[in-house]
């Protein structure tokens, strides 16, 4: 027998329903990896796989083996089941999926694909991870994600570079800033135009979904308090917007390497909504009723929007080399977040009077915050929000110390570890291109 199918486990042993096997259709899909780190690429791999089929599963890999065939995760599993739990595209997380993808386990979810990018993952022994699911002709390949990985991430912390910094999201969107050529600039505004409006799309991928805005106000206006403007929001994604009914609330924040502790903030806004909903009766039968023929549809009682800083503004109150991810990246991973209905790029550090009312809803029907604040603050940024009386505080949680500067601590913590791994993925990185030649798969 061979190892492929030694592995497999019987009923009542799997790490998620459904315990029997269920019938293999292509149009449940599988992914699978470490995700270590929530970052945008892992989103747009699965946002193209979601794209192909009607469900996607997603493997994730335990802590061990990923320590045996690649190196220490910075997430633990159980975070990292949260991060990927957390993307729109995902229908079912499956932990302790088998670092070499194994044909009975996606056979069991009834997955008959398998997606992954265009470049070659090996395990320890260099051999392809996935050589069962190519030999079986069940192998799908999708552009990888470029610019972003958690190598390059870790990359970042461990040498403290500052050189992913965007000055202006809106001029490097239309080529005016950025490195190259004015082709080159404009080239990869387009492209990273394109990548948000690809992730500014509904569960399915294909229709649209959260609206994308920008906000342009004064430095100080961004940075600090003492400016009152209500500055100007620019359509970037016209998106859907809310539907009758809906609350619209606001939460705002740098969401710097994107991990579980924001994402379980987020799910705790829309659960606390969702709890106001069943009490004033949103989801009765009648309302649900009502709610299908007036619009089509169903859909819930909240609509979150999500303002993100820019790099600037961050570094300003965090110093170093904070953030590790840019604000396109950042972005990204807020709006491929399930729990996220509408995405402001650029929102200032303080959201005042004058932003709030000038809000492009109408008034927020609540501000919300987390228990804790990442940065050293010499004064409350949600004054404004306390004195309108829409100021609300979501409570304490499992991952409320999981933030940006948490991981890097854990990066520093064990900082030789971490560097062996690049090592390592370098080394890897030389077989997999070999032997992607030998595929013939190597771009020409």
């Amino acid at each position: 027998m061979s190892s492929d199918l030694a592995d497999k486990p019987q009923p009542g042993q799997w790490p998620v329903d459904p315990q029997e096997d269920v019938p293999i259709s292509k149009d449940r899909i599988w992914v699978d990896g470490c995700f270590d780190f929530s970052h945008h690429g892992h989103a747009g791999a699965m946002l193209q796989a979601r794209r192909i089929g009607k469900v996607l599963l997603v493997g994730i890999h335990s802590d061990e083996e990923i320590l045996e065939n690649k190196g220490p995760t910075v997430m633990t599993l159980k975070e990292r089941v949260a991060a990927v739990d957390a993307c729109r595209w995902s229908s079912l997380s499956v932990p302790f999926a088998p670092y070499v993808t194994s044909l009975p386990w996606i056979s069991h979810y009834g997955c008959y694909f398998v997606v992954h990018g265009d470049d070659i993952t090996s395990n320890s022994s260099g051999e392809d991870c996935y050589r069962y699911v190519k030999a079986a002709g069940r192998f799908h390949v999708v552009k990888r994600t470029p610019g972003i990985s958690t190598t390059d991430l870790v990359g970042r912390m461990l040498l403290c570079t500052r050189n992913h910094f965007i000055k202006s999201l809106t001029k490097v969107l239309i080529g005016e800033e950025g490195p190259g050529s004015e082709a080159e600039r404009k080239t990869m505004g387009a492209q990273m135009l394109q990548r948000i409006n690809d992730y500014a799309s509904d569960a399915t991928g294909l229709e649209p979904g959260p609206p994308v805005w920008t906000w342009a106000g004064s430095a100080i206006a961004m940075q600090e308090h003492i400016a009152e403007e209500k500055g100007a929001f620019s359509t970037l994604v016209a998106g859907v917007g809310p539907r009758p009914g809906q609350r619209v609330v606001y939460v705002d924040g740098g969401f710097d390497l994107f991990s579980s502790g924001h994402i379980e903030f987020l799910r705790l806004v829309n659960g606390t909504e969702e709890d106001a909903g069943r009490k004033t009766g949103w989801y009765e039968a009648s309302a649900k009723a009502e709610r299908i023929q007036r619009t089509g549809e169903d859909y819930g009682p909240v609509f979150i929007v999500a303002g993100v800083h820019d790099d600037e503004v961050i570094n300003h109150w965090k110093g170093v080399n904070y953030p590790i991810m840019n604000i396109f990246e950042r972005g990204l991973c807020v709006l491929q977040c399930r729990y996220i209905h509408s995405v402001i790029f650029s929102a200032p550090f303080t959201p005042t009077k004058s932003y709030l009312n000038n809000f492009p809803y109408g008034v927020p029907k609540a501000v919300y915050h987390g228990p804790t604040a990442f940065m050293p603050l010499t004064y409350d940024p949600y004054t404004a929000p306390r004195e309108m009386g829409i100021f609300k505080q979501v409570g304490s949680h499992e991952f409320q110390g999981v933030n940006a500067q948490e991981i890097v601590g854990r990066i520093m913590k064990s900082r030789d570890r971490y560097e062996a791994r690049q090592r390592m993925k370098a080394m890897k990185a030389i077989g997999e291109e070999d032997q992607k030649k030998a595929e013939g798969t190597l771009d020409s």
